[in-house]
């Protein structure tokens, strides 16, 4: 799904030979989530049972279901903060997912004796790090909260702390974010404009996304592709594309292959939870 696009003089351009070879090498691109054959079982209840599916490096994936199909527990145990019964989670690479993985859940969590931007430094001090002041201030930035920076969480409004949640969880450079309903507290207006926000930061990072979400609209607009998920013991059902690239806008809404998208999935939500 990456384009590339090349702007200026002609790359084998004489005025060009100078800058080309002193441009710095491109970013290695985010290695691939591999979910093998995955399941989830306690108390004499199966949660979720042979998941199995790849999210690409770079691809924004978003899971749908019914409450109780175990999509926050799927979610942890990307993250590492919980186990399976069955299955593993790998990275193409084959290098270990620790440090490489930011899991944001349905709370930001923000402690609320820190500054906003000490909340966001503070993954680098709990990893024994020096923690990367520069960079904070540019996801703060980024979100616009820079004028907010020497703020207090109790300062902020709902929308204001979603987002100094998220610059904390970018800070590091995680090449795979995991969201839990980051914005499922919020009222629609806000809802709508930090997914857009969330975007533009994701477009600049080139971080994979897997995110859990019960808006269909949200879905839509956040991700390359939709796994539905039936009841449980959860298993997907369908995995719908969503092709409208990585530079979105709201215009999106007016595309009339949003509304058809909406339909689709809709459907496939009720016929998973049919049978």
């Amino acid at each position: 799904m990456t384009q590339t696009y090349h702007f200026g003089p002609n790359p084998g351009s004489a005025a060009n030979l100078g800058a080309e070879r002193a441009a710095p090498p491109p970013a290695p691109a985010p290695p691939a989530l591999v979910i093998e054959g995955l399941a989830l079982r306690y108390g004499g209840r199966t949660i979720f049972e042979n998941l199995n599916f790849t999210i690409g490096g770079g691809e924004f994936v978003v899971l749908l279901g019914t409450s109780g199909v175990g999509k926050t527990s799927l979610l942890k145990i990307v993250a590492g903060l919980a186990s399976p019964s069955e299955g593993r989670v790998i990275a193409s690479d084959g290098l270990p997912l620790k440090h490489r993985i930011a899991y944001m859940g349905q709370q930001d969590l923000l402690y609320p004796w820190l500054t906003v931007q000490q909340n966001v430094m503070l993954g680098s001090r709990l990893r024994g790090e020096r923690p990367d002041a520069a960079r904070a201030k540019h996801l703060l930035e980024r979100v616009g909260l820079a004028d907010r920076a020497r703020a207090l969480p109790a300062q902020l409004s709902g929308g204001m702390r979603q987002r100094a949640a998220i610059a904390r969880a970018l800070v590091m450079e995680p090449k795979t974010l995991l969201l839990d309903e980051p914005f499922g507290a919020l009222d629609e207006l806000t809802r709508d404009r930090l997914n857009f926000e969330l975007l533009r930061i994701l477009e600049e990072t080139k971080a994979t996304l897997l995110l859990v979400t019960h808006s269909i609209s949200e879905a839509i607009i956040l991700s390359d592709q939709v796994v539905v998920m039936s009841p449980r013991p959860g298993r997907i059902t369908r995995r719908i594309d969503v092709d409208f690239g990585h530079h979105r806008t709201p215009a999106m809404r007016d595309d009339p292959r949003f509304g058809r998208l909406e339909s689709e999935v809709r459907h496939a939500l009720g016929h998973s939870m049919t049978g």
